[in-house]
């Protein structure tokens, strides 16, 4: 039985409706990650697991219980803020043991877990420093520390790296994926950044519209995506339509098109293929290749160590990054290679 389960919700402000009928499992111990731009319902997803809102319609089910209407206070979950929201006045000590003098722990009780908890987090000897004589990166694991000081039976992070620069980020979340691998919590983090998600999920679920459209490990989202959506979202670039012919797939043009992946048993006579720009290859006019479709360079961008193409072809515009080698002027006539072992099929009963 999954830990926690969200029960066909339906949430929003207003008239406004951010979910419809969601539903959403996170096994115990799991990372999860909610990914998606602005707007798409995973701050709102958060907000009702943690208590901050409440739905229209649905349940949410912890542990086999409904907490649907259990207030904030009463849920023992640990919540990490994108603004730190720590208490200026108070030491790094007092910040990180208000929740156990909330809940009227013992004074040395209170003392060991605090200690403990800073040398978790690497800030052994800031006791009595305050939130000001910090840096953003400190502040974070104070406010990491607080949070889970109070053994909570969930953690929830809500965009917390998103005030630190690029490099203190990536740090951050090797800091937080190996305190959460150590402790064994079950986490549910907000982000908009695919990279830092994928980095530290072991699911993710990637929302757009209120909708999550695919749940699934990162390098199973990455590999085979299963909508238009999440394709151009962790990065395809090229897309064109195929048509089955028996048991072969036609391009637009009529030319057969090799694929390695099995499309003998999904229903349907038309697909949505896609394949990324790295994975095209680039080669004179002429030259025998496989899935060779013939093209006409429009733009030429320098990338540093690759040279990137945008190039007409019969299935469309198609976009080539390539390592610097022979550098094709605007109007060159080339063939783009598709290898068939790159070739995605997005299934047409989800488009």
């Amino acid at each position: 039985m999954a830990l926690l389960e969200l029960k066909q919700i339906t949430a929003g402000y207003d008239k406004n409706m951010i979910l419809r009928d969601f539903s959403l499992q996170v096994e115990r111990g799991q990372f999860v990650s909610l990914l998606g731009s602005s707007g798409c319902g995973k701050t709102t997803t958060l907000r009702l697991i943690a208590g901050f809102s409440q739905p229209k319609a649905g349940s949410v089910i912890f542990d086999g219980r409904d907490i649907t209407n259990v207030p904030l206070h009463k849920r023992n979950f640990g919540f990490v803020f994108q603004s730190y929201a720590l208490f200026p006045h108070m030491t790094v000590f007092d910040n990180v043991a208000f929740g156990l003098k909330m809940r009227k722990t013992g004074r040395e009780e209170t003392k060991r877990r605090v200690l403990e908890m800073l040398e978790l987090v690497d800030l052994k000897g800031f006791e009595k420093r305050y939130p000001r004589e910090m840096s953003g990166g400190q502040r974070q694991r104070v406010a990491l520390a607080r949070a889970m000081v109070i053994q909570p039976d969930l953690m929830l992070f809500d965009e917390p790296l998103s005030n630190l620069d690029a490099k203190l980020r990536v740090k951050m979340r090797v800091e937080i994926r190996r305190i959460q691998q150590e402790l064994g919590f079950t986490a549910i983090y907000v982000t908009h950044d695919q990279e830092e998600c994928f980095a530290i999920s072991d699911q993710v679920a990637i929302m757009n519209q209120g909708v999550i459209e695919q749940m699934d490990t990162p390098a199973h989202i990455f590999n085979a995506p299963k909508t238009e959506f999440i394709a151009r979202f962790v990065g395809f670039e090229n897309f064109f339509d195929l048509t089955r012919q028996g048991g072969a797939l036609i391009s637009a043009e009529g030319k057969p098109v090799a694929v390695a992946a099995d499309f003998s048993g999904v229903s349907g006579s038309s697909f949505k293929a896609c394949i990324r720009p790295e994975d095209v290859k680039i080669h004179p006019a002429g030259e025998a290749c496989e899935n060779a479709v013939p093209g006409e360079v429009l733009v030429t961008t320098f990338l540093g160590r690759n040279v990137q193409y945008n190039v007409r072809t019969p299935l469309g515009e198609l976009t080539v990054k390539t390592e610097q080698g022979t550098v094709y002027s605007i109007g060159s006539k080339v063939q783009l290679e598709l290898s068939a072992n790159k070739i995605i099929l997005i299934d047409p009963m989800t488009n």
